[in-house]
């Protein structure tokens, strides 16, 4: 063993669990996102996921369990996998999948479940040096892939190509349904958030926004200012600039906040908000949990075809004033 993983060992106990190596696997080269080059498992059957939005959920959805998941904690100490239950039905209480702890992960744990590989992204704080000496590590970066092409990453990794496949084709088909029922070029839209007092706009909000510009529906020119894969914050005078026929806000169901926390967010920014924005005083504001918004999820993408479909077709509505 080199003497870089020796140093590694020292910080934590991991003697133990290493002391019983997995069986001898058939292995591949993959370069990660970090530009290594790392041995992998063929054919991966001891997988520990350290990020769970952006890793876990995919996985499932790719009909692919991993032994052990990052995850967070509710108040009263209980782990969960974000968004899972509404996403996949999956979570730790109902499966197999072990908690390994939120940011960071706890080492010990990962090396205790004997895992034959590892996946994480920039935003795991668990040293990389240790993870890299209990099974091959691979760092995948969402922000760069963005949120529904980690799955293909995961696909390619796993070998479930062909189930990938049919997920695609489902939402292809979700989206042709959206261009068929709705003139979306002719109507716009927006996403947007109330936090700190600020109010946030993204260029392509998550699953939802990924729905939206797919389907073809127009956006406001402050928001295409925006790079893409980036958001901006900006104060109360920017919100006639967010405006559309229908703006989309979210709230964190995880947390279980409301429609109504969502709208008092709004009001920390403008009291009186809805007076500015032409969506909300036509009633054309439309308020979704976050959970299934910003998921890297296709199952999200199908609800908020749906959603998009049942809010927009077929209805008599106000369009904005150019």
């Amino acid at each position: 063993m080199p003497v870089t993983h020796f140093r590694a060992l020292a910080s934590v106990p991991l003697l133990l669990a290493l002391a019983f190596p997995v069986a001898a696997q058939d292995t591949r080269p993959f370069t990660d996102d970090a530009g290594r080059t790392v041995e992998i498992p063929v054919e991966p059957l001891r997988i520990v996921s350290l990020q769970d939005l952006a890793i876990t959920v995919p996985l499932l959805e790719l009909g692919v369990t991993p032994v052990g998941s990052h995850g967070r904690t509710t108040a009263e100490g209980e782990p969960f996998i974000r968004s899972s239950d509404v996403l996949t039905g999956v979570d730790f209480d109902n499966s197999e999948i072990r908690f390994v702890g939120n940011l960071p992960a706890d080492v010990e744990a990962i090396a205790a479940l004997e895992p034959d590989l590892i996946l994480t992204t920039p935003w795991q704080t668990a040293p990389l040096e240790q993870l890299d000496a209990i099974a091959p590590t691979i760092v995948l970066d969402d922000s760069e892939r963005g949120d529904l092409g980690m799955h293909d990453a995961l696909a390619e990794i796993t070998g479930t190509q062909d189930r990938l496949a049919v997920l695609k084709a489902r939402y292809e088909g979700q989206i042709a349904q959206i261009q068929r029922l709705v003139d979306t070029a002719n109507v716009s839209v927006n996403v947007i958030q109330g936090v700190n007092g600020e109010v946030l706009s993204w260029h392509t909000y998550g699953a939802l926004g990924k729905v939206l510009r797919d389907a073809g529906f127009a956006f406001p020119d402050r928001v295409e200012a925006i790079a893409e894969g980036q958001f901006e914050r900006m104060s109360a005078e920017a919100l006639p600039e967010l405006d559309a026929d229908f703006v989309f806000v979210t709230y964190r169901t995880d947390t279980l906040e409301t429609p109504i926390d969502a709208v008092k967010y709004l009001e920390e920014v403008m009291p009186g908000f809805c007076d500015f924005l032409h969506a909300c005083r036509e009633n054309q504001m439309i308020i979704v949990p976050r959970e299934e918004a910003s998921a890297s999820s296709y199952y999200g993408l199908g609800v908020l075809s749906y959603m998009v479909i049942s809010h927009i077709s077929g209805r008599d509505f106000v369009a904005k004033a150019d």
